[in-house]
């Protein structure tokens, strides 16, 4: 799983490095469905995420090749054709992903 910050939000110890605790919400969550793990459980997490300010999640599913995206406003998007970018992130506009180079990284 991944937890995104925009770099003015990663908080920093008394030495200006970054803290080794992380007491607020990702700007983006990325999840990744493992095989014995609860769809709804994930969800749930994106969910929480989102009410707490997050701006985007994507649930990665490996076994059957798909991604939701769930919006700020909860609305969620499917993509499974592999050739298709998808959407990230205001902060992270420039990051062009498709469906298949995610689920390529996944299996090296």
């Amino acid at each position: 799983d991944v937890a995104v910050f925009r770099t003015e939000r990663i908080p920093r110890d008394h030495d200006g490095q970054v803290a080794n605790s992380f007491n607020l919400h990702p700007d983006w969550t990325i999840e990744i469905l493992s095989p014995k793990q609860s769809q709804t459980k994930v969800i749930r997490n994106i969910l929480h995420c989102l009410d707490n300010g997050t701006n985007m999640g994507w649930l990665l599913d490996p076994e059957e090749s798909l991604i939701f995206v769930y919006s700020a406003d909860k609305s969620v998007q499917l993509f499974e054709n592999l050739e298709v970018v998808l959407p990230v992130p205001e902060f992270a506009e420039a990051v062009q992903l498709k469906v298949g180079e995610i689920f390529d990284w996944l299996k090296e």
